[in-house]
This record gives structure tokens, sequence and C-alpha cells, in this order.
């Protein structure tokens, strides 16, 4: 009976009704510790080369040629330049240009900017 009915045309008892239920629409977004080993762990807690698999396996979906570029510069200052370009000029600097990216492949170059690291030789 009251689902169906707007809220402003229900009685006072209808209205009481809905405030004494506890358990209408969504659970609380409080974290409690009795949730917590279930609570999906969000990308930025993720171990490093999670993130880097996870972004290169975008990468990789959409783009082949650009993937297997980027796991033979990944870990060389280069890397972050070839990446740069990608971003900036659609282009790899060997003639081969692009209109665009989709927005996740986008996103995954950038995640992949910030999470490279120049191996010390």
């Amino acid at each position: 009976m009251l689902a169906g009915t707007p809220y402003c045309n229900r009685t006072e008892t209808d209205k009481q009704v809905m405030s004494e239920k506890k358990n209408v629409g969504f659970p609380d977004l409080i974290h409690n510790a009795e949730y917590e080993p279930t609570r999906p762990m969000p990308l930025q807690e993720l171990p490093r080369q999670a993130r880097i698999d996870r972004e290169m396996a975008i990468i990789r979906s959409h783009h082949e040629r650009i993937a297997k570029a980027i796991e033979v510069f990944w870990g060389h200052r280069d890397c972050v330049e070839y990446l740069q370009q990608l971003i900036l000029n659609g282009g790899d600097g060997v003639g081969n240009t692009r209109i665009g990216f989709k927005h996740e492949v986008l996103a995954a170059l950038i995640n992949l900017t910030a999470l490279h690291e120049v191996k010390q030789a």
C-alpha cells in the first residue's frame, strides 16, 4: 500500500509507520569492524604491482602493440617519456599516430606514468 503512494499524499499514520521502520532502503554506510574483512579494497590500497598489472591489462585489451612497447621500456627513464608522448600527442614517434584513446586507456596510461619507477643501474 505504501510503495505506490507519494510521500506527500500519505496519512500521518503511514508516515509514522515508515519512520519506525529501521531497515528501509540501503544499509548504512558506516564501516563496522565486523564487515572489514569483506569490504572491497580501494584501488589505491592495492599493491603497486597489482595496480600496474591492472592498467596494463586495460591497455593490452585495446592496443596490443602499445602494451608490448610499454613492457619493453618499463623500468627505463624513456618509458615515462613514451607514455607522455602517447598521452599528449596520440602518436608513438615512429609514424603511428592516432585520433585519440578511449577514456579507460587514457586513464591507464596516466596511472602507469605515476606508477613508473626508474631502475637504478
